[in-house]
This record gives C-alpha cells, sequence and structure tokens, in this order.
C-alpha cells in the first residue's frame, strides 16, 4: 500500500463520527484515487495533473452545487404548491361553515316560529278543554243533574228540566279531542 493511502486510512480510523470529518474523509479518498489514476501510478505530482484535478474537483463542486439549487428549487415549489392548497382548503371551508351557519340561522327561526304556533295551540286547546267542560256540565245539569231543587239553588223541577232540554234523545255529553278540533 502507498503511503499516502496507508496515512489517510489511519488518519480515516482516528476521526471521529461527525458528518464535517466524515465529508473530508471522503473528499481526501476521492483526491487519492484521482489523482492515483491520473498519474499512472506513479506518485509523483506535476503541475499538470494538479491542474486537472483541481479544475475536476471545481466541477463537481459547481454541478453539486446546481443541482443543490435545483433541489432547492423545486423543494419551494411544492411548499407554495401546498400552501396555495392549504389556503384554497380554508377559503372552502370558510364557505362550507358559512352556508351552515346560514342554514342554522334559518332553522333555528324556523323552531321559534312552530314553538310560538305550538303554545298558541296549547293556549287555544285548553280554552276550548274549559269550554267543553263547562258546557257538558250545562247539560249534565239540564239533563237531570240538578233537579234537586235545595241542592243547586234555583229552584228547577223535572218538568221545567223537559222544558230546558228539548233534545231528550242527546243524553250523552260533548266529547271531542284536541287532534280533532286542529285538523287543517
Amino acid at each position: 500500500m502507498s503511503p499516502i493511502l496507508s496515512e489517510i486510512f489511519l488518519s480515516g480510523l482516528m476521526i471521529n463520527s461527525t458528518s464535517i470529518r466524515r465529508t473530508q474523509l471522503v473528499q481526501s479518498f476521492s483526491v487519492v484515487f484521482l489523482y492515483c489514476g491520473t498519474s499512472s501510478g506513479s506518485l509523483t505530482t506535476n503541475s499538470g495533473s494538479e491542474g486537472d484535478l483541481q479544475a475536476l474537483m471545481n466541477e463537481r463542486k459547481r454541478k453539486r452545487m446546481i443541482s443543490n439549487r435545483e433541489s432547492a428549487r423545486r423543494s419551494r415549489m411544492r411548499k407554495k404548491k401546498h400552501l396555495d392548497d392549504l389556503q384554497a382548503q380554508v377559503t372552502q371551508l370558510r364557505n362550507d361553515n358559512q352556508q351552515i351557519l346560514t342554514q342554522l340561522d334559518i332553522t333555528t327561526q324556523r323552531y321559534l316560529n312552530v314553538e310560538t304556533q305550538n303554545s298558541v295551540l296549547r293556549a287555544q286547546a285548553n280554552e276550548l278543554g274549559h269550554r267543553l267542560q263547562s258546557l257538558n256540565e250545562i247539560i249534565g245539569f239540564i239533563n237531570g243533574g240538578g233537579t234537586n231543587s235545595d241542592a243547586d239553588g234555583f229552584g228547577f223541577t223535572e218538568s221545567a228540566d223537559s222544558f230546558f232540554n228539548p233534545l231528550n234523545h242527546l243524553n250523552q255529553p260533548i266529547m271531542a279531542s284536541a287532534d280533532n278540533v286542529f285538523e287543517y
């Protein structure tokens, strides 16, 4: 093994694991192999081969720099496209959110209207129920529930009862339910 290669090999064994040192070691090996290959196996150097080696190294650096710039440009383009996609998604989600809020407002308004109508209908059903109960009490009184003159205080008798109730065949109370009253 040549003294240069053995020196590089020994120095490679003592290099710590940092990436800078690894890069320097790889570059050293590249220089040695290029140097050995261009000088036809001799370890003597001449100024022409050093210039060629330096030009080759500069060309590799230039190509690597161009490649890195192109990679960075592609990375920036991907990042910009991703950002544009995210902004479009944010816009779409905001529009969807606005539509949902509008629908929620409409539904809430409809609910409040139905609740109001329901309250009115409950009040009307209550009032009609009280009226029905009063009418049933009156019919019951007329049909014989009020024949005891001492108990009712009106002084009606059975003959007067038939006078007040010309429809004796309808002796049943009036019945109604809230379902039948409010059909449209």
